[in-house]
């Protein structure tokens, strides 16, 4: 009895080796994890330098990882093992809590931090040094801060230190201080972006500081259905409500001129379709492109705008718009500062450097 069923148990898992081994052989490769909004491993190039220097195998694995029939089923299988079964508090780091989705930003790096000075420094004294531009610096608090800081269940970043060692290395740079002016309500639930439909007390306080008044009122229109972030797919559980995507318009968004020099296009400020797209945030005027300007005609002032910002920008930007005739945003992650002066003259204007914590403590990605 017990060698039928020693037989039978091996029939059954070489028939689901089988299956799983014919499943990936005819089923096309993908592209993209659209939960986990990423590019897929591809089949790495086979030929002798890659078999010699074992990059083939190496990469080869990571493919494997990749296309694994039904991954996306078992991703789900883990995830729900892991914190229904084991009880951790965490799948990879991302982690729920009061219907939020986050990822655990821990511990502090030091030296992200100042490799992020020093590429502030690089801009300011290249371009800003001994001209007669306002210089201002903004940190936007990761959503941690309001969800889990004080929470001695989850490790957590030191923001007092972070900023204080930043700072420290901007001090000529006038600080403007925002964590006050946010709240968990802030931030999407399954995104790490805040909500521009909350954020207008932030864009009152920047500009307040940079001696700008914003007064217009606003009108809100919204995506028709929900939009769902990257933590969503990474957390690998599909049982959470979704996000709303919104947007604040009035006549100086709607009559302004945004040019996307990256693609070489005019563009309008929100894009409110791209929330059936894989990255929704690029609603606000494309999402994280290297250079883009907003000119306004009938802006309440004659003053100009430079940002140079992250992701989160994007969605702060159009709240501005009211209050600058031209606004300038550079993302140096994705051009060099040394390409800056083929585009940009710096020459009395108001300059805002804002980035989030999680860009400043992984801060590789700034060129």
């Amino acid at each position: 009895m017990k060698r039928i069923l020693n037989i039978i148990t091996s029939v059954l898992v070489l028939g689901f080796i089988l299956t799983l081994s014919v499943f990936a052989w005819v089923k096309p490769a993908d592209d993209i994890s659209v939960s986990e909004r990423r590019e897929l491993a591809k089949f790495p190039d086979l030929n002798f330098n890659t078999l010699v220097s074992g990059s083939f195998m190496k990469n080869f694995e990571n493919y494997t990882l990749d296309q694994f029939p039904l991954r996306e089923f078992f991703r789900t299988i883990k995830a729900q093992s892991e914190l229904g079964i084991f009880n951790k508090l965490s799948n990879n780091n991302i982690i729920e809590k009061d219907g939020y989705i986050t990822k655990i930003e821990y511990p502090l790096n030091e030296q992200s931090i100042e490799n992020a000075g020093k590429k502030f420094n690089f801009v300011y004294d290249k371009y800003l040094k001994d001209t007669n531009t306002n210089v201002y610096f903004s940190i936007i608090p990761d959503k941690n801060y309001y969800l889990i800081s004080e929470d001695e269940n989850y490790l957590s970043l030191d923001y007092e230190k972070l900023v204080s060692s930043i700072t420290e290395k901007t001090s000529y740079m006038k600080y403007i201080d925002i964590f006050s002016e946010l709240s968990i309500d802030s931030y999407y639930k399954t995104d790490s972006h805040w909500r521009h439909e909350k954020i207008l007390p932030v864009a009152k306080k920047i500009a307040g500081e940079m001696g700008v008044t914003l007064n217009s009122s606003y009108k809100e229109d919204y995506f028709e259905k929900e939009v769902y972030g990257v933590y969503y797919g990474q957390y690998a559980i599909k049982n959470l409500s979704g996000d709303m995507l919104r947007v604040l318009y009035n006549d100086h968004t709607m009559n302004a001129k945004v040019m996307d020099y990256q693609n070489q296009r005019e563009i309008p400020v929100y894009l409110l379709s791209k929330g059936a797209s894989r990255d929704f945030y690029e609603a606000y005027l494309g999402g994280p492109l290297s250079l883009v300007t907003i000119e306004n005609e009938n802006a309440t002032t004659e003053k100009e705008l430079i940002m140079f910002r992250d992701s989160y920008g994007s969605s702060l930007a159009p709240l501005f718009i009211e209050g600058y005739k031209k606004i300038t945003l550079i993302d140096i992650r994705y051009m060099h500062p040394n390409m800056i002066e083929n585009f940009v003259e710096f020459n009395n204007q108001d300059v805002l450097f804002i980035y989030s914590t999680s860009v400043l403590n992984n801060s590789e990605t700034l060129k």
